[in-house]
């Protein structure tokens, strides 16, 4: 986008900002709350954007006063104020354009949807299993802090107090927006509690963030399930109940399984298991979009990639690296306590910056305003 299209395209928005405030005041939209919200979530997402703008005209203005400064001023020491002024204000300019490119960036639309989180221990045996567990938990203290809200919809717990897989929901505001560069191999590198020669083992865990797809973004037709009704059982296979409480759900057209058993009501989960087939769907139809996509973008598009191993846990040098963006943290204790800002900044302003890199790259940048 060259800075002339983007300066007429924030001016449209600074003006349709404006109308929306109007309307927010008008009592025609305060007595219907439905058009109200709607319109309240409209201005508020506009409103980072334009208060960035507004910013931008302040410094355009103060640059306009220190050139006039420059050129009328006859005292010497003023005229070298005005221009340090100016160099000062040119860099911040400078800082604030880009920032309002990125701004202008179309935005993911999965960004502001709950999601799903799978949780799985890899290699590793038992300690692999432990370690998922601890994920979970990091997940969980991260979104209290957020003040999102964690759901467990199915788990399978080891022999030694980890789990072998955990599937939870997270609700709340823009989690997809924040979680979804986690997905991927996370390796351990520690000594096991059960390792006599004090020797470093490593082990990983997969961790999927998928967007939860609601009715909208997947219709699922009745003829397409075959649902199959159980009795639940425990760890060692025995049952835990004697009523048919566990439900399976097959969804024929792709053969995808799903099985939950949390619940004591068959009801509950169903539902359970009715929201996790329908974001593995989501997926599946997200994943042949991206297959589509030019080859030459596969690789600037693989942070979704499970396979791909993104970051190391060290608990000997209480060290954690992101592999993706160059990141280390001697911070280990913090981030598994659920301190995952560093990180999850880190990865959001490193993508962000890609993608305005492509889109430059793609459009060419032109000079500045006017």
């Amino acid at each position: 986008m060259s800075n002339s299209n983007m300066f007429q395209k924030l001016d449209q928005i600074e003006a349709r900002y404006e109308e929306l405030t109007k309307e927010l005041s008008s009592q025609e939209v305060h007595a219907d709350s439905g058009r109200y919200q709607k319109v309240a979530k409209m201005h508020a997402e506009l409103s980072a954007i334009v208060e960035k703008y507004r910013g931008w005209k302040q410094i355009e203005k103060g640059l306009s006063d220190a050139k006039q400064m420059i050129a009328e001023a006859d005292d010497a020491e003023m005229k070298q104020m005005a221009h340090d002024e100016q160099h000062a204000l040119e860099a911040r300019r400078e800082t604030v354009e880009r920032e309002l490119k990125v701004l202008l960036l179309p935005k993911d639309p999965n960004d502001e949807k709950n999601v799903i989180v799978e949780i799985r221990a890899g290699t590793g045996g038992d300690e692999a299993s432990l370690f998922a567990g601890e994920l979970f938990r990091m997940y969980s203290r991260y979104a209290e802090s957020q003040g999102w809200k964690v759901e467990v919809l199915e788990s399978s717990a080891s022999s030694i107090g980890g789990v072998k897989e955990i599937i939870a929901a997270i609700q709340g505001q823009k989690v997809y927006s924040k979680l979804k560069y986690e997905s991927g191999v996370h390796r351990v590198q520690r000594v096991p509690a059960t390792e006599q020669q004090g020797r470093i083992h490593t082990s990983a865990a997969t961790v999927a963030v998928l967007p939860e797809a609601d009715d909208i973004d997947i219709k699922i037709e009745a003829k397409d399930l075959r649902i199959d009704t159980f009795c639940s059982s425990g760890p060692g296979g025995q049952s835990v109940n004697t009523t048919y409480s566990a439900v399976r759900i097959t969804h024929i057209p792709t053969g995808l399984v799903v099985s939950q058993q949390d619940e004591k009501s068959q009801i509950k989960n169903r539902a359970k298991a009715m929201r996790v087939l329908r974001t593995r769907l989501y997926e599946m139809e997200q994943e042949k979009q991206h297959q589509q996509i030019a080859a030459e973008r596969r690789g600037q598009i693989k942070t979704g990639d499970r396979s791909e191993k993104i970051r190391t846990y060290n608990f000997p040098q209480n060290r954690v690296s992101d592999h993706r963006i160059g990141l280390t943290l001697h911070q280990l204790t913090e981030v598994m306590d659920g301190k995952l800002g560093p990180l999850v900044d880190g990865l959001v302003t490193y993508y962000e910056a890609e993608r305005l890199k492509r889109e430059l790259s793609d459009n060419g940048d032109g000079g500045g305003k006017g």
